[in-house]
């Protein structure tokens, strides 16, 4: 049985003048350069940073719009059912997507979620992981991609 082990860090090559050691300011420097639709979280579960990807696939928005703001801000992110009717997801079910639930479980969470940008309905596929200070979850790194 093949056996896959994934190991993210922030940067590989710091510049001399980086003195940042907090993991969430070192991803969110990192996700706001990336090229892949991806979020970092606090626990709290706001944004400090997202790709432009990610601005463009949740809302079309500018990736500075979302900093400071809950993930489950609607105007943020508008996450609907998987019904033909497209209803807006029920609070608690909100409360259980990947991001947030990486940071409430300590472990990698994954999913599909569906969202309504001005561009119509959209099916995600969500990849969530905590982010540790010594023992501590204090954020959470999400990848999205289309499905």
């Amino acid at each position: 049985m093949t056996h896959i082990e994934l190991s993210l860090s922030p940067s590989a090559h710091p510049s001399p003048e980086a003195t940042v050691t907090d993991p969430l300011e070192q991803w969110a420097a990192s996700v706001t350069a990336a090229e892949e639709s991806c979020l970092v979280i606090d626990a709290s579960g706001v944004i400090l940073a997202a790709s432009g990807p990610c601005a463009r696939m949740l809302r079309q928005k500018q990736p500075l719009e979302f900093m400071g703001r809950h993930l489950l801000d609607r105007e943020v992110l508008a996450l609907i059912d998987f019904t033909a009717a497209g209803n807006e997801l029920a609070e608690t079910e909100r409360e259980q997507i990947p991001p947030l639930l990486a940071l409430s479980s300590g472990r990698l969470a994954r999913s599909l979620l569906r969202v309504r940008n001005s561009a119509g309905i959209h099916t995600l596929d969500a990849i969530a992981t905590p982010l540790r200070r010594n023992d501590s979850v204090v954020g959470s790194l999400t990848f999205f991609a289309a499905v």
